[in-house]
Order: C-alpha cells, then structure tokens, then sequence
C-alpha cells in the first residue's frame, strides 16, 4: 500500500466534511420585515406575556421547551402575524405566519438554515395549510403532504403553524 493512500482518504474525508458546511449555508429567501410589509402592512407591534399553564400547553403542543415568557406578534385588522423559529434536524427555520380568525391565511419560510428539506419553502408546499386550524386536540384538522428527504422540516413546519393557531387563539381569547 502507498503512503499516498491514507494522505487521500484523509483529503477525501475532509473534503466531505468542508461541503456537509458549504450546503448548509443560510438561504434567506425573504427578510421578516419585508414579509409583514407584504402581508400585513402598517401592523402594530405586540407581545403576548404567556402564563405557566399556557406556556405548559406550548411544550407540549412543539413537544420541546419553550424559550421565554412572551411572544412577539403583529397585529391589524384582527389578522396575526407570527414570526417563528424551530428546529428541523440541527438548524433553526424562520417561518412567517398569517392567521385570521383562527386560520392560517399564508405561511412563508423566511429563512433556512439546513443543508436538507429547502423544498419547504416552496408555495406548492406551504399552500396546503392555507385554511388549516386546530382541532379540539390541538392538532392540524387537515393531512400536511410530506416531502421526501425533509420529514423533519416538514415536522417543523407543522410544529410553527399549531404554534401560530394556538397563539392567535390566545389574543383573540385576550380581546374579549
């Protein structure tokens, strides 16, 4: 065996693992601001300060902890907008999410971070949840289509929009 042999593999390998980085390079494919000036314009800033049972209800329904005791929204015309980060495998996904009386009206991936599942961000994706709520369980009322090779983006996805319904439902709870 040559000594250039193992020298190889070694360049190889570290090759292999420049690109594994290289590929999950961050793709912005709309800045949060610029999707709350497309989708809810003039919208007022608020926060949502979460009690313990509520913030209970949220590990559960994201099924991980919840950072923080408060949400950040917008809000016009009775319409919320959500701007949501979740982890799909390793790397945080930005969502931004439009709901109206408890159901979503747009759901746009602002920002990811994976070096797999980009597919979501694509309007042939998000357009299934167009209309979706939750039902009494707390779960989606409609089937979400996966995607081969982005399960867990997909799982992400999921988790924002059930988050955003949820949220949205505690502000209108709030304005009554």
């Amino acid at each position: 065996m040559s000594s250039k042999s193992p020298r190889t593999a070694i360049v190889i390998w570290l090759a292999l693992v420049a690109s594994q980085f290289a590929f999950a390079a961050e793709t912005i494919h709309q800045q949060p601001t610029d999707f709350l000036d497309e989708y809810l314009p003039g919208c007022a800033q608020k926060a949502l300060w979460l009690k313990a049972d509520q913030k209970s209800d949220i590990e559960r329904l994201v099924e991980h902890p919840f950072p923080g005791v408060r949400a950040r929204y917008c809000l016009k015309d009775g319409k919320t907008a959500w701007i949501l980060d979740e982890i799909g495998k390793t790397e945080p996904i930005t969502s931004g999410i439009i709901v109206d009386q408890g159901k979503v009206e747009r759901v746009r991936v602002l920002v990811f971070r994976e070096s797999r599942g980009g597919e979501v961000h694509r309007s042939a994706f998000t357009r299934q949840y167009e209309n979706a709520a939750l039902d009494d369980e707390r779960r989606l009322d409609r089937r979400i289509d996966g995607i081969t090779g982005a399960t867990l983006s997909v799982w992400a996805l999921n988790r924002q929009v059930k988050l955003a319904l949820y949220l949205d439902g505690l502000v209108r709870e709030q304005s009554r």
